[in-house]
């Protein structure tokens, strides 16, 4: 996901994150080396699993598309713990959620990234489109996909959502008590970010302007006219660039994490429809979020993340069991491919504890 001019950056932002005081010193130019340190690995790829491209509808008849992994040398006679995996706002599977998944695999899970409706290979027209009902929709989905499937226990489904697709999980989570552990990491609500912009900078007047920029888009694709895009992260760098541009730059727009479907184009990457954007505005994730107890939830979040204000309500708001894991040092982006700052044993336990 990504982030917009950072006054105005709800227009929106697919992702957020803290920056740390190295990507303040990133130079002002249009293109550099990815930063991978800390153990940046995107493009993971585990021996000790197997995977599998799976397709499946959702309730509204939409196909889905998820990598599904498996530890090798399965038991058949073992029914296995299960985990969905959703990817960042503005991202596809190949970013993030596979690494999350493949890790946990590892351990033991079988485990489905997906693609969210209107991104990377699953269906949805016009792409790039927000419907967050839908997008919540894929993950009550591929419970249903995993809970049909002969080596996973019914009872045992948990949930894993990566910056935006936290909101998107909590939300699916509180109408299907199917999942049964559901975990966030560098978590946005997608809502209140498009609502209030960090920290309520936005002011009501900005918000109003930028429905209205919104609505008079609706004239223009109705009457067959261009599509146009918001948000997302820049395709290039100058002297102007705002340091977290330049973060989720380094992720995206290198080969760190780049990584453009058949379905898009690169010019169109990150970035979801100005026209549809404001559906977020009507998205409150966090309206009833204590009935999801007594199913625990983690938060994860770095210390250093911009997003860190979401985990820290959604914690607060939340029903017992729950807890708020907060990674040192790390800042948003950082938790998305960082495996020496990734906590998987902490995923791995929570998971193990919650499934059996």
């Amino acid at each position: 996901m990504s982030i917009f001019k950072y006054n105005k950056l709800i227009r929106m932002l697919t992702t957020m994150t803290i920056i740390s005081t190295s990507a303040d010193l990133l130079p002002a130019t249009t293109a550099f080396a990815a930063d991978v340190s800390n153990g940046a690995a995107n493009f993971y790829k585990s021996e000790k699993v197997t995977v599998q491209k799976v397709m499946f509808k959702n309730q509204y008849n939409m196909t889905i598309v998820g990598n599904l992994f498996m530890p090798k040398n399965m038991n058949p006679n073992v029914k296995y713990p299960a985990i969905v995996v959703g990817h960042p706002m503005g991202a596809v599977k190949e970013q993030s959620s596979n690494l999350y998944a493949q890790k946990l695999a590892e351990q033991g899970f079988v485990t489905l990234a997906i693609d969210n409706s209107f991104w990377g290979e699953s269906e949805g027209k016009p792409r790039n489109a927000v419907l967050p009902d839908v997008y919540s929709e894929a993950f009550n989905a591929a419970v249903d996909f995993l809970g049909t499937r002969e080596f996973v226990g019914r009872e045992r489904i948990g949930a894993l959502g990566i910056c935006g697709s936290g909101s998107f999980v909590i939300s699916a989570a509180k109408i299907d008590p199917r999942m049964k552990a559901i975990a966030t990491v560098s978590m946005y609500d997608m809502g209140a970010a498009n609502r209030d912009s960090l920290n309520h900078s936005q002011t009501l007047e900005q918000r109003k302007q930028i429905i209205a920029d919104a609505a008079q888009q609706r004239y223009v694709e109705f009457t067959g006219g261009e599509i146009k895009y918001t948000g997302g992260t820049d395709h290039k760098l100058d002297e102007n660039t705002h340091p977290i541009q330049r973060e989720f730059y380094d992720f995206y727009r290198t080969p760190r994490g780049e990584f453009t479907p058949a379905s898009s184009s690169p010019e169109h990457t990150t970035h979801p429809t100005l026209s549809s954007n404001t559906k977020f505005m009507n998205f409150y994730p966090f309206n009833d979020i204590e009935t999801i107890s007594p199913r625990p939830m983690l938060f994860i979040t770095g210390s250093e993340a911009h997003s860190r204000e979401f985990s820290e309500k959604a914690y607060q708001l939340a029903g017992q069991p729950k807890e708020l894991f907060i990674v040192p040092g790390a800042g948003h982006v950082d938790l998305y491919d960082r495996v020496n700052l990734i906590p998987f044993e902490k995923l791995t336990s929570f998971f193990t504890q919650n499934l059996k």
